[in-house]
């Protein structure tokens, strides 16, 4: 084999106890005489897996007992759409921070079906930081206020979360599942699967009552959500109103398994947090290195940074894969480069990347 360290900001690295895991159920699952991806949805197998996949996510994350949690299709982009859809009438409106290109991307799928608007914006700022609490300029008659809470293209992460009195959505695609995280302050969470919760194709939401409550309230004053945009219609049907990602599902499972033979997310906090700070550490003690975020808003998931010399970030790239670092390059529409350190990259990687900085430093400083 030649795998190697991965910092895909996604699909990205998954545990290769998983792998294993998921290889071995291709073949033949359970004893079905057939593989997890051939077996229906609605046989008692699978069943069992998606009722486990629920009650791990319930455990690891600590969603309380009252909440719903759905295993949807269509990524994150899909739910930009669909919380507003579903928890705010057409004229009502609703407060987005937008502190990168997730954040401003929700707003504008937002502003298809309510009257959505900026709380903040960081753009101005190139996104380099969060923003305070007294900077934020709240509609206290907002439906909800929603927020980003890790900013894969630019490297930026919430500490906390922001203060409100209004129902309070995130979208937790590119952190879920890394630090602990009080759910019940929430109305909805949401997260595509790729980055901390297994392989593309799955979205976890998470409904609080109100939220549940609330899609329906409003999708009988729209005379009817689309069939396929309706939590209410979601949660009836248990996930399965139409053929879900079954493998997708048996994966996010064994991944959040993992999690949970591995320290749950106290393990996972303090793992993410040491790299990380590592990492922090040799950039800030090179003039050769720049982050892009701020001190106090730095994402212990996504790195960001440039080289002092731009014309060198080619040749960083090219030689960090040679050396097996793989995924290096920022994002198409900002350059740069880009270290994702999702819970399943190993400690060593780390160390790797920051060795190779050091001796490529010496060698084009």
């Amino acid at each position: 084999m030649s795998r190697t360290w991965n910092f895909s900001a996604g699909p990205a690295v998954l545990p290769e106890e998983v792998l294993g895991e998921l290889q071995a159920a291709l073949m033949e699952f359970e004893g079905c005489r057939a593989g997890i991806m051939e077996i229906s949805h609605r046989s008692k197998p699978f069943e069992r897996v998606l009722g486990s996949a629920r009650e791990r996510m319930s455990r690891v994350l600590g969603v309380p007992a009252d909440w719903t949690i759905l295993f949807l299709q269509g990524g994150a982009s899909l739910q930009f759409y669909m919380t507003a859809l579903n928890l705010a009438l057409p004229d009502e409106g609703a407060d987005y921070i937008d502190t990168g290109t997730w954040a401003s991307k929700a707003l504008i799928e937002a502003k298809r079906v309510c009257a959505a608007r900026n709380a903040w914006s960081g753009k101005g700022l190139a996104y380099n930081r969060i923003p305070e609490q007294h900077e934020l300029n709240l509609n206290t008659e907002a439906a909800f206020l929603h927020y980003t809470t890790n900013n894969t293209i630019y490297g930026t992460q919430w500490a906390g979360r922001p203060a409100t009195d209004r129902p309070l959505v995130a979208d937790m695609s590119s952190d879920i599942a890394s630090r602990a995280v009080d759910v019940g302050a929430h109305a909805l969470i949401y997260a595509g699967a790729q980055k901390n919760l297994g392989p593309s194709g799955v979205t976890a939401v998470l409904l609080s009552p109100w939220a549940l409550a609330r899609s329906k309230e409003v999708g009988k004053a729209r005379g009817g959500l689309p069939a396929m945009l309706d939590y209410a219609l979601m949660a009836e049907n248990d996930s399965m109103y139409n053929t879900p990602n079954t493998f997708g599902i048996f994966a996010l499972e064994r991944v959040l398994a993992w999690v949970e033979r591995h320290g749950g997310l106290p393990a996972m906090s303090a793992r993410i947090s040491a790299r990380a700070d590592r990492l922090y550490a040799a950039l800030d003690g090179s003039a050769f290195y720049q982050p892009h975020a701020k001190p106090g808003s730095r994402s212990a998931m996504n790195v960001t940074f440039r080289l002092a010399r731009p014309e060198l970030e080619d040749v960083f790239v090219k030689e960090s894969a040679a050396a097996g670092l793989l995924e290096l390059k920022g994002h198409r529409s900002v350059g740069g480069m880009r270290a994702s350190l999702y819970n399943a990259l190993p400690d060593e990687a780390v160390d790797a990347l920051i060795s190779f900085m050091a001796d490529f430093e010496s060698r084009h400083a």
